[in-house]
């Protein structure tokens, strides 16, 4: 009987552990996206979740500073700025430039600053080029097959 019971809360520990590790899981990568109006008027107990807002990058804003990006993303309809520090690991992606649409994944501060963690830009096969006019070239053309 004594094994019966040790076995039972062996069990009973394991499968906690793991509720508990997908609960925790869930609640981590749980993000939901906001527009910059809505970011600006969230109440100040709701600043430090992790949400995702996107924007248009407002040309000259972007500067380097040590291993930190500093940019401004804007609502053109609705002439919101939000300034961004992303401070990821990850390179920023080829097509990230001004007046690129681009999405943070982070947390906002108290101060309005919002902190990424993630960018990502607007596929570059997604761009259009205007009528009458060329497609731009890409910054980091794929390398041919012969200066392989």
């Amino acid at each position: 009987m004594k094994t019966y019971i040790r076995f039972g809360l062996l069990v009973a520990a394991i499968l906690g552990t793991l509720a508990w590790l997908a609960a925790s899981g869930i609640r981590e990568s749980k993000t939901y996206y906001k527009t910059i109006s809505e970011l600006k008027s969230m109440p100040p107990s709701e600043a430090g979740k992790r949400v995702r807002v996107t924007g248009d990058v407002v040309p000259g804003s972007i500067r380097r500073e040590g291993t930190a990006v500093h940019f401004q993303i804007c609502e053109k309809d609705r002439g919101t700025v939000l300034h961004v520090v992303y401070t990821g690991k990850d390179p920023l992606p080829d097509t990230f430039r001004d007046d690129a649409q681009a999405m943070a994944d982070g947390r906002l501060a108290p101060d309005g600053t919002f902190h990424a963690s993630s960018i990502a830009a607007k596929c570059p096969s997604k761009y259009e080029a205007a009528p009458g006019k060329a497609a731009p070239k890409p910054l980091n053309p794929a390398p041919s097959r012969s200066s392989l």
